[in-house]
């Protein structure tokens, strides 16, 4: 058995890329339009895995992005992604510095949640072990749901 990737339905293919990719640092390893199916699939590994996706197709995200408008819901559902980094604070600053807000801060110096555009959960850890707390995450509040 081997993992291939996961699928996650975006509303705006544009919007979902601008995230994914230059706000939380993934990087398009191939791209499927299929017009008789009205869709295109954009497969995204994260930059420690695009060698290995690049060979074997995994690990990945696929985005679907469905040309006629549909509704999502459910993300908080669907659970989340998770990608380890090498420095939370940081990863999360960068994001922060982007617009992303950060839903779980890293009051632990381990782990992290933020949300997608599509309100997708995403998991970001700390590599190896956990940092020391430290300000402004050690005394921030949790922001709406992960």
């Amino acid at each position: 058995m081997e993992y291939l990737h996961t699928m996650v339905r975006v509303a705006d293919l544009d919007k979902a890329l601008a995230f994914y990719v230059d706000t939380f640092g993934l990087r398009e390893t191939r791209r499927v339009e299929n017009e008789k199916g009205r869709f295109t699939l954009v497969f995204l590994a994260a930059p420690g895995d695009y060698d290995t996706a690049l060979e074997t197709k995994a690990p990945q995200v696929e985005l679907t992005y469905n040309w006629d408008p549909e509704t999502y819901s459910g993300g908080r559902n669907f659970g989340h992604l998770a990608y380890q980094v090498d420095d939370i604070y940081a990863f999360c600053a960068r994001l922060q510095d982007k617009g992303v807000t950060i839903n779980r801060p890293p009051r632990d110096g381990y782990m992290a949640f933020v949300k997608s555009p599509d309100g997708i959960s995403i998991e970001i850890l700390q590599k190896g072990e956990a940092k020391a707390p430290q300000e402004p995450w050690a005394s921030m509040e949790n922001t709406g749901s992960w």
